[in-house]
């Protein structure tokens, strides 16, 4: 598991130039980076979010894009459109931001239904269909999306089917004292953030994604993963629980902080670290439960709580 670590921590270190105390940020952003998922972001203004993005961008060596969600931009400002050329007297597709490999949806949540459909057909199909012509998306391809939680007026809550392609949710919180210590001197000559260089590059990228069919599960871990996400569908509060896909997605996940603390075999201390930011934003509350902050956060929490784990040495069942 060298290289998934090593990526890891090349990142952290990287990105900890510009950004102070979001390591665990970091890592569900290189999982979800490893896993070829997108991550959401939602925390109030002033967080961090759009710095901690872009300095994660900068940190690799590929094709960036930052897309400003606002109730009037269309499909098209995203996809791309086709235009007559007439020095070839041809339609011609000219691509748009969302060709890149790491696409920053600002403020996601502003945009129109009709926008946030075509969105979901990037983030789900790794493809564009402009006037019945498909085009693909750059590979490794990834969506990192910011919303505000705390504004009502002018957003429009995400589709279900649309939080459920979302790999990963974060929610980073406010710095303790001795961080935001950290942030005034780091920034106290200075409004601009530090420059951060890429250190990492497709090939390493690639290299340490493959590196996770070698992370081993347990029989009982797969067990205990189903039964997890099964608890979540009878959890109170909860109208619809995870889905295999939310399984598969936690799965990969847990593999991916297996690795990144050096093991390549997976633990049920995994499942339990990851289970809140991989299953939280895919449960349907009930509407007396969706009126509560963090109800689906204690949800599956409540579950992790109340599932018993295996506790046998599960690494010695490696081949």
């Amino acid at each position: 598991m060298e290289k998934i670590k090593a990526l890891y921590e090349k990142l952290k270190d990287n990105v900890s130039r510009a950004v102070v105390g979001r390591d665990e940020a970091v890592g569900y952003l290189t999982a979800a980076l490893l896993c070829g998922g997108h991550v959401i972001i939602t925390d109030v203004p002033g967080t961090g979010k759009t710095l901690l993005t872009k300095s994660f961008a900068a940190s690799l060596s590929l094709s960036f894009s930052r897309i400003q969600f606002t109730p009037d931009l269309m499909p098209s400002d995203i996809t791309g459109i086709r235009y007559f050329n007439l020095k070839k007297q041809e339609f011609e597709f000219l691509p748009g931001p969302v060709f890149s490999n790491v696409v920053m949806a600002d403020e996601i949540n502003r945009a129109t239904p009709k926008t946030q459909a075509g969105m979901l057909e990037c983030m789900a199909e790794k493809q564009v269909t402009v006037d019945g012509e498909r085009h693909a998306l750059p590979s490794p391809f990834m969506v990192i999306a910011t919303q505000n939680p705390i504004e009502a007026a002018g957003v429009y809550e995400l589709p279900e089917a649309e939080l459920d392609r979302f790999l990963i949710s974060l929610s980073t919180g406010l710095p303790t004292h001795a961080q935001t210590v950290q942030i005034l001197k780091k920034y106290d000559k200075t409004k601009e953030a530090p420059e951060v260089p890429a250190v990492a590059s497709a090939y390493e990228i690639s290299e340490a994604s493959a590196e996770l069919d070698s992370v081993y599960v347990a029989d009982d871990v797969f067990s205990y993963i189903v039964t997890v996400c099964e608890a979540t569908r009878r959890a109170e509060g909860v109208e619809l629980g995870a889905s295999p896909r939310a399984a598969l997605a936690l799965l990969q996940v847990s593999k991916c902080f297996a690795a990144m603390d050096g093991r390549d075999y997976l633990l049920p201390d995994d499942i339990k670290r990851c289970a809140v930011n991989v299953l939280s934003h895919r449960l349907v509350l009930n509407a007396a439960s969706s009126l509560k902050a963090g109800a689906a956060e204690k949800a599956v929490a409540d579950v992790i709580g109340a599932v018993t784990a295996p506790t046998e040495n599960l690494s010695r069942y490696k081949l």
